[in-house]
């Protein structure tokens, strides 16, 4: 074990862990250890965990010292940064790097976020390192440089760059004009073979890896997936002698062989946001060759009791001298914005919350005590998704049909206060993540599985249910009875039933469509786009846009239970209808639910609790789909429930739920999950041979 001051930690080669060293080979000769220290995609993290991120980096820097130590970054350092870096053109990001001593940066997608002259001109200039980019080309020239050479303790170390040759499809296009993104394996091989003779050991920095990356991963499946990862590992050229990634946010670290050879390489991604640190420690004989090597991921530090975090940092601040011109920079900048936080962007003119639990209601309205239920709907989570619809059904952003939230995203409150306005520093609040918006087009029965994986049985969580937040054009019904995969039993978008096999785009945050909270179905979407738009950006100018928010008590998702495979003309459909009640700050219990078929009969019944039992009569001369429509009030909550209806001798019995095998009929893709009756409507209408898309609304 190596005891230091700051931490305790395993350095022993025969533990196993995504953490811990990897040994390769043998110590044969007198040798220099280069202690490599590499992040990715940062993006401007100043917050309350930048003092322990600059203390992680000089406790691994003081293991070999500053002579055999050098720090690299692998692009997307700034672009969907918090507050107290973006409202100050993340002036504060590249001020802490440059204390840090980042010696060379390779360029992310994220760097071309404000044009490729706002990086070769502003960005280069604040930076004190180089930003490296070898694939990226002007009227046939380089617009970056594609390589820096250092001498670290005697030992001559070229760092080659490379970016996402996707960058185009994800920074707004005027931007980029005229600029060329090339292959970037062929360009680092390029800029390899010209400074081979020049150096002695070479790191390879692509911006770019493979989304596979939790502990269960191995180089090997990421390899098989193909792409572009598969051709870093296998085509890089023999001369790199370790790769850093980026770009997916992944973690792992991995052997990687070398093409031709006999021997591997380090390939390595942290993660992002500085929650790791990537170390790779070359052995270098006096020949130059790289004789051995470790590779790891270690973690940011963090306070173990007795020790608070507050603790932890002051001791950090007080051993390490860039510590310290880290946490001036960070004191000023969170405390400028703080008083930047205070100007109003919004007002609402109620509260418009999460959900809350452990509450009831006091004169008709809900009264929560503990906010942040997941696993109901929101009142603010149909507000955000509502938000995200409004600027990604733009077709130049992503063309959304609709948008959908993940509950864990909204981490506080749009709180009236005593005035409604709401402030920068409130909103922000609201959604701190500044994830990406994108969009993805999935089909129906890919929209049916979205929803399924909110039951935690249904996606991997277990009994962990997260509600969704869906945009106002959607609703939908579902029996949480009934088993996994079984549950939702009808869609609507823009009141149209959705088809199994049409295409709908979907607007989230980048977290959620890349499968994050265990919604996997978005991993098979496909054409996702990155709209250039952090998720901070599309919400104010939504709040901006929208004075005066009012909260939207309306279910768009109600609990129906009990329908009948079909009705017969002339007999009675007897159900249940449940979970109509939001428990949002406000919220009112819904009293009356009218149900009405066709022109001719409307039914009222009580709601308690948010639940009512409804019967109604089917007409004798009634269509073989019919729509049941149902409303609460006082909200005005809208319920569709499709029938199906047939002779009399061919009814199933009341109580007779849809069955849970079967096929749509008018395109052969299995639809049972719609129920009967939307089934029938769907091939009445005729959908299914055609891909329905809806005429969206602009943003203003």
């Amino acid at each position: 074990y190596n005891y230091n001051a700051l931490n305790f930690y395993d350095t022993s080669p025969y533990r196993s862990s995504d953490h811990d060293p990897v040994i390769v080979g043998l110590d044969l000769s007198s040798t220099t250890d280069i202690n490599l220290l590499g992040i990715n995609d940062f993006h401007g993290r100043i917050d309350a965990n930048t003092v322990k991120f600059a203390g992680t980096i000089e406790q691994l820097r003081d293991e070999y010292g500053d002579d055999n130590s050098l720090f690299l970054s692998n692009g997307d350092n700034i672009g969907a940064s918090v507050f107290a870096s973006s409202e100050f053109g993340d002036k504060p990001t590249i001020d802490v790097l440059n204390a840090l001593g980042l010696a060379a940066s390779g360029t992310g997608n994220h760097e071309f976020d404000k044009g490729a002259d706002d990086l070769t001109g502003r960005v280069s200039d604040l930076a004190d390192f180089p930003y490296l980019a070898a694939n990226v080309f002007k009227d046939g020239q380089p617009i970056l440089p594609g390589y820096a050479i250092f001498e670290v303790d005697g030992v001559r170390v070229g760092v080659v760059g490379a970016v996402t040759q996707q960058t185009p499809t994800l920074v707004t296009q005027s931007g980029i004009v005229g600029i060329e993104f090339r292959d970037p394996v062929a360009e680092v091989n390029r800029v390899v073979a010209e400074i081979d003779d020049q150096v002695d050991v070479i790191v390879a920095q692509y911006h770019e890896g493979t989304e596979l990356g939790d502990a269960n991963a191995t180089l090997e499946q990421a390899v098989a997936d193909g792409g572009v990862f598969a051709r870093i590992v296998n085509d890089t050229a023999p001369a790199v002698d370790a790769i850093f990634t980026g770009h997916t946010h992944a973690k792992y670290a991995w052997e990687a062989p070398v093409p031709g050879a006999e021997r591997t390489r380090p390939i390595l991604q942290t993660g992002s946001y500085g929650e790791n640190i990537g170390q790779i420690v070359l052995k270098v004989d006096e020949a130059g060759d790289v004789v051995d090597y470790t590779v790891r991921n270690v973690p940011r530090l963090a306070a173990v009791k007795p020790e608070t975090s507050a603790e932890l940092d002051a001791r950090l601040i007080a051993t390490y001298p860039r510590v310290k011109e880290v946490n001036d920079i960070v004191t000023a900048a969170r405390a400028e914005a703080d008083v930047v936080g205070r100007v109003p962007v919004g007002s609402v003119t109620a509260d418009i919350t999460t959900a809350f639990q452990e509450g009831g209601y006091v004169d008709g309205v809900y009264a929560g005590g503990k906010r942040d239920d997941r696993s109901k709907p929101s009142a603010l989570g149909g507000l955000v998704a509502d938000a995200l619809l409004w600027k990604l059904s733009d077709p130049a952003l992503g063309g959304a049909d609709l948008a959908v939230v993940n509950p864990g995203g909204l981490r506080d409150e749009l709180l009236y206060g005593e005035d409604g306005v709401i402030t920068v520093a409130e909103a922000n609040a609201v959604l701190p993540f500044v994830n990406n918006l994108w969009t993805t087009t999935l089909t129906g029965d890919q929209l049916r599985l979205m929803l399924e994986q909110q039951w935690g049985d249904a996606s991997g969580r277990g009994t962990t249910n997260l509600a969704l937040g869906v945009s106002e054009n959607v609703r939908y019904t579902y029996d949480a009875s009934r088993p996994a995969g079984q549950r939702v039993s009808g869609i609507w978008i823009d009141g149209a039933p959705v088809d199994p096999a049409a295409e709908y785009r979907v607007g989230s945050f980048s977290f959620l469509l890349q499968g994050g909270d265990s919604f996997s179905v978005f991993r098979d979407g496909t054409d996702t786009r990155d709209s250039g738009l952090i998720d901070r950006d599309g919400w104010f100018d939504f709040l901006r846009k929208n004075p005066g928010l009012t909260p939207d008590f309306t279910a768009r998702a109600v609990q129906v239970s009990g329908v009948p495979a079909q009705v017969e003309r002339g007999g009675s459909a007897t159900f249940a209808v449940s979970n109509l009640d939001l428990t949002s700050l406000g919220a009112p219990a819904h009293t009356s639910l009218s149900a009405t078929l066709g022109a001719g009969q409307t039914v009222e019944v009580p709601v308690v609790g948010g639940a009512a039992t409804v019967t109604v009569t089917v007409p004798a001369t009634a269509p073989d789909a019919l729509d049941l429509q149902l409303t609460a009030q006082p909200t005005g909550t809208s319920v569709t429930v499709p029938l199906r209806v047939v002779d009399p001798g061919a009814g199933a019995g009341e109580g007779e739920e849809a069955p849970s095998g079967g096929s749509l009929a008018v395109t052969g893709t299995d639809g049972a999950w719609l129920g009967a009756g939307v089934l029938a409507a769907l091939a009445l209408l005729g959908l299914g041979v055609v891909v329905r898309r809806r005429s969206v609304r602009q943003p203003d």
